[in-house]
């Protein structure tokens, strides 16, 4: 067996990160830019007004000031002309300052009849401008590598980018073993359970960035997994979920080494996941992930997701593990590294009563999973521990 940190450097010698591709700014959310992107354009482009009132000269700006109200501005039209001394422009938010103008008194400030106005509340020293280029300048760079959140699509499109770079999503074929296995919706017999490691896998490295092709469930036969092997064709990682222990019906070892499979190692000292295999199938990277559903949701969390953000040109590819208080004791660890379905919350992180790794309702009330190093002592509440976010 080898440790979680030898397991990883295996794992990403297995992967690289994948070519780029463009797409429109509209399908660009969620995925990873392969490029820096660079703004067009000023943003605002002009000095604009961030209120509703009144453009006049900053000189002439005092309490009970008139003035003569000379034209109008909006957004998208601006006042044509050139503000005079003793004139004023009605100018509405985001519209350009007028020449000649470098101050707007907000309405509220004011009193108006027919075109004359007057300051008739104390207008303060904010200008109510808002520079041009303040936001930003023709040539500010979006750095990449970066997943692209809703603020950034937001950003892109203000600086006129209608086209972005992005690594290619990677391909990752599922494929669950057993023939105790139905997909969800189906009758079970009366000796089989529901496949729900696969969409939880599907779930969470869609999160990431992959495209996730689920395939049929393999059987426990030869001529079923070499078949569900050859849907798999074209991955750039394929996961088998069950089937890689030792046991008479544990098939996925066999089959994949029959077929070229070069293995990278097995067997990993964790719990829970202790049964993961990896290596390297034609031209795709191979993850034989155990059955249990917590212990495949685990190493997802631990080893496909990293693996994914590899592939994506993800700089920071491991997520670091964070430091809280226990909210209460933990009894000592064992000889493997445990990683351990927990609670954080205001009062601190507390590790979940039972951590069998048959139980899924545990893992959905869990927020986060507390790293216990081999043969870690018994701890007491308010000691600091690691965790990583779930």
């Amino acid at each position: 067996m080898i440790s979680v940190e030898d397991a990883r450097a295996l794992l990403f010698k297995l992967v690289s990160p994948l070519p780029s591709e463009t797409v429109s700014l509209a399908d660009s959310a969620g995925r990873c830019l392969a490029a820096d992107v660079v703004a067009t354009r000023d943003q605002p482009p002009f000095a604009a007004s961030s209120m509703d009132g009144y453009a006049v000269k900053a000189a002439e700006v005092e309490l009970h000031a008139m003035f003569k109200v000379v034209g109008e501005a909006a957004a998208g039209r601006r006042f044509q002309g050139t503000v005079g001394p003793g004139q004023a422009v009605r100018i509405f938010t985001g519209a350009p300052v007028p020449d000649g103008a470098d101050f707007v008194v907000i309405q509220e400030d004011t009193d108006r009849r027919g075109d004359l106005l007057t300051i008739a509340d104390e207008p303060g020293e904010k200008t109510n401008i808002r520079p041009a280029g303040v936001d930003f300048k023709s040539g500010t760079k979006m750095c990449a590598p970066k997943q692209l959140q809703p603020e950034d699509v937001a950003l892109m499109a203000a600086m006129n980018i209608a086209e972005v770079p992005v690594a290619r999503k990677p391909v990752v074929a599922l494929i669950s073993t057993g023939d105790e296995l139905v997909m969800p919706g189906e009758i079970p017999g009366p000796d089989q359970i529901i496949a729900s490691n696969t969409f939880g896998l599907k779930a969470l490295l869609e999160k990431t960035g992959a495209h996730v092709r689920v395939l049929p469930i393999a059987r426990d036969t030869q001529s079923s997994l070499e078949t569900a092997f050859g849907l798999a064709e074209g991955a750039d990682l394929v996961v088998t979920i069950g089937g890689a222990s030792v046991g008479d019906y544990d098939l996925v070892s066999d089959v994949s080494s029959n077929l070229g499979m070069e293995r990278a190692f097995y067997k990993i000292r964790m719990r829970p996941g202790k049964p993961l295999m990896a290596g390297r199938l034609g031209q795709s990277a191979m993850v034989g992930l155990p059955g249990n559903p917590v212990s495949a949701m685990v190493c997802g969390y631990l080893f496909l997701v990293p693996m994914i953000r590899r592939m994506l040109g993800i700089g920071e590819v491991l997520q670091p593990f964070r430091t809280a208080k226990l909210a209460a004791d933990i009894s000592q660890n064992g000889p493997r590294e445990h990683y351990m379905r927990a609670v954080l919350d205001h009062e601190g992180i507390r590790a979940c009563d039972d951590q069998d790794s048959s139980l899924l309702s545990v893992l959905a009330q869990a927020n986060a999973l507390l790293l216990r190093q081999p043969h870690d002592p018994a701890r007491s509440a308010g000691d600091e521990v690691q965790y990583l976010p779930i």
